[in-house]
């Protein structure tokens, strides 16, 4: 006897979807999901023309419901209240938030650059606190919205060489918390993830590095990237992240809120 796949049961088809930082990695995965549950999905994020038309097209071929584009800078405030605008004119009012964008820098404290600090803040912690402060109003008219913050395990602990990282990334756990708390009366939740190593462009490089620089071939070079950090000693896959956010925004997660959910492979059991 065959048994049919399990399914979420989500409730979000016709919801309208704003994911940031979704032309690669985890963000287009995300934009995948949300796209197979029925929602319309804006997808920002950074890529050239033809490579962001491509993903659009994707996404809108998953199901047949229209998805678009906007290459919003997120680190400038008109910017970022283009591509919410673009969103509900172009899409409907944004219903779901998914703040996925990041960008990432590689100095210790003594040796970060000013400007790079600034730019960290501005796209990991402000885009998103300026994208949730104008999707409220409408959120709480509508007594409806799921806000979904991607942290990472560095927003749950610390590491050397990565201090704007680290603290952008607590600080977005931080917000969550006091989104949760203000918005919650109003059926409106606000939750973080945080996942551990996920197999995206950057940890492939870092892979990739470390094989040329010590002579491995890639499965072990991953073992030896992952062995001091994520016990399961696998990536995080994208999809499960993404299915991970299309259960927070269905009903059936309506009481989970303000919560930081690791998704790590153990990491933050060590």
């Amino acid at each position: 006897m065959t048994v049919p796949p399990l399914s979420i049961n989500s409730g979000i088809a016709g919801k309208t979807a704003l994911v940031t930082g979704a032309t690669g990695g985890i963000g287009i995965e995300i934009a995948k999901a949300l796209a197979r549950q029925g929602c319309k999905v804006m997808l920002n994020g950074l890529g050239s023309p033809e490579e962001c038309e491509a993903k659009r097209r994707e996404v809108e071929a998953i199901a047949g419901i229209p998805a678009a584009f906007h290459g919003a800078d997120l680190a400038n405030s008109e910017s970022v209240r283009a591509l919410f605008d673009a969103t509900e004119r172009q899409l409907g009012p944004v219903e779901i938030l998914v703040n996925n964008a990041a960008t990432r820098n590689f100095h210790t404290i003594d040796d970060m650059p000013d400007d790079a600090w600034e730019r960290a803040v501005a796209i990991n912690l402000t885009a998103p606190f300026r994208l949730i402060k104008l999707a409220l109003p409408g959120m709480r008219a509508r007594k409806w919205g799921r806000i979904v913050n991607l942290a990472s395990s560095w927003g749950l602990t610390g590491t050397v060489g990565r201090g704007d990282y680290v603290a952008t990334k607590h600080g977005l756990v931080g917000l969550t918390r006091a989104v949760a708390l203000e918005a919650m009366a109003d059926n409106i939740t606000c939750n973080s993830i945080a996942p551990g190593s996920v197999m995206t462009p950057h940890a492939e490089r870092q892979v990739r590095e470390r094989m040329a620089r010590d002579g491995l071939d890639w499965d072990e070079a991953a073992r030896q990237f992952l062995k001091t950090r994520q016990p399961s000693g696998r990536f995080v896959p994208p999809e499960k992240i993404a299915d991970l956010i299309v259960f927070l925004c269905s009903d059936a997660a309506s009481e989970m809120t303000g919560q930081p959910i690791a998704m790590d492979g153990g990491w933050l059991s060590i």
